[in-house]
Order: structure tokens, then sequence, then C-alpha cells
């Protein structure tokens, strides 16, 4: 399981280079189901996997000057401040057992696992639908909608934090619609604001978990090695094409990690 767990990590790396986005979703499971890590120190150590890959993915968007450094500070501070304090306050108060009906018993790891398949089965529906032809030049000139980019920015950070997911697929249109960037510029700008608020609040993560240094900096490897085969295949393989292909295969993860976690 060790094995299939480090090529999965490679796997997580070249969905990540080929498709620009989505493929630190697939993180926690792998930590969870084939290395068989506590999912709450699995959701820290996705934090820190995601965090360092996109910095790694970030900088061929920088050579093309594709990320907008006043977007990314401006969305990113309210999600990296949320972000911070949900792994430093939230998650280390949520109590072992939430509720119970019955039989049935709701655990704080069981709700975490819950809660990442939903957002599995969201992310999965933006990976599969057809994205609309955009004009980039009609684009209005960028105007900041400040309340709106708050709300959202901090509602990905508490996300991120209790999921450990990067949440590309909630900032990028985000950041289209709210901050008037064009697509490519959006992908680029929000790979820098992953890396910044999933780097930060694994530094928010209390002294009482236990880091395995040694695990967490191999499967980093694996998907940083990943990342670099996925940008070599992205420059034979429509990427964009893949993406409803991969977004099926999220879809039932999300279902199949649902269906067991309840049942």
């Amino acid at each position: 399981m060790e094995i299939l767990g480090y090529i999965s990590s490679i796997f997580i790396g070249i969905t990540l280079g080929l498709i620009g986005g989505g493929g630190s979703i697939l993180t926690v499971p792998v930590l969870v189901y084939l290395f068989n890590v506590d999912p709450i120190l699995a959701t820290a150590y996705s934090l820190f996997v995601v965090g360092i890959t996109s910095i790694i993915g970030s900088f061929s968007y920088f050579r093309k000057r594709l990320v907008n450094m006043r977007t990314a500070v401006v969305f990113g501070i309210p999600s990296i401040a949320s972000v911070y304090l949900t792994r430093a306050y939230i998650v280390p108060a949520l109590p072992f057992k939430i509720f119970h009906i019955g039989d049935f018993t709701l655990t704080r790891d069981m709700m975490i696992m819950i809660l990442f398949a939903i957002l599995m089965i969201v992310a999965s529906y933006s990976m599969i639908k057809k994205d609309k032809q955009r004009i980039e030049e009609m684009l209005p000139k960028q105007k900041f909608n400040y309340p709106l980019i708050l709300i959202e920015g901090t509602v990905v950070g508490i996300l991120t934090g209790f999921v450990g997911a990067g949440g590309g697929f909630l900032i990028i249109p985000a950041l289209v619609i709210l901050s008037k960037l064009p697509m490519k510029e959006a992908v680029g700008t929000s790979l820098v604001i992953i890396a910044a608020k999933s780097l930060i609040g694994f530094l928010g993560e209390g002294s009482e978990s236990q880091i395995n240094w040694r695990f967490l900096l191999i499967v980093t490897f694996f998907a940083i090695v990943g990342i670099f085969i996925g940008m070599a295949l992205s420059k034979k393989i429509d990427g964009d094409r893949l993406k409803p292909t991969f977004g099926w295969f999220v879809l039932l993860m999300g279902v199949y990690i649902l269906v067991k976690e309840i049942w």
C-alpha cells in the first residue's frame, strides 16, 4: 500500500502540472487510505504538500507574467488569516465525538472526511462542466469588489484549514468574476494564494501534532517529481481535454469516501 501511495503522490503532481489544478484534492485520500495517516494529521500534511507544489507550479506563471500580485494580496490576506486561525484554534478544539443518533456516532475524523468528500463532489462539477469561451480583450478594467473578496477569501481559508485542500476550484472563478482577471492570470495568481495560505496554515498546526518529517518530505518529493512530468506532458497533451475525465474520477472518489465513512 505504501508503494501505491508513493505512486499516487507522483500522480497528484502530474495532474497539477498537466491540468493546472485540482490534483491536490487527492492528497488527503491518498494519505488516509493508502498511508493510514490520521485524518486530522493528513489535512496538516496536505497543507504542506499543496503549499510546496503550488510554489513550484507558480514559477512558470511568474516567468510568463501571469501572476497579479495586487490581487494575490487582496484575496490572500483574509484567506491566510482564516486558514491559520482554523488550524491553530478551531480544529484542535473539535471534540472527538461530535454527536450521536441511535447507533450512529459522528466522530471528528468522520466529519472531516465527509466534508472532504462533499468538497470533492463540488470540485468535480467545476472540472466536468464545459468552460464558456472568454474574450479576454473584452474584460472590463480590473475593479475589486472588496466585501465579496473578503467573504470569499475567508470561506476558502476556513475550508482549506479544515480539509487541507488548496481550493483552486473556488479561488479561480472568484478571481475571474470578482477581480476581472483573465483565466490564465487567475490560474497563476491562485497558485500563489494557495501556496501562501497552505504553508502559513501549516505553521498554525498545534504542537501536539506529531509531524513525521521524513515521511512528509518523501511524499512531497514524489509530488514535485510528478509536477515536472506533468509540465513536460502538457506540451504534448491538452490538459483541458483531460480535465473532465479527471473530474469524473474525483466525483467517483468523493462518492466512495462519502459512502465508506457513513456506512
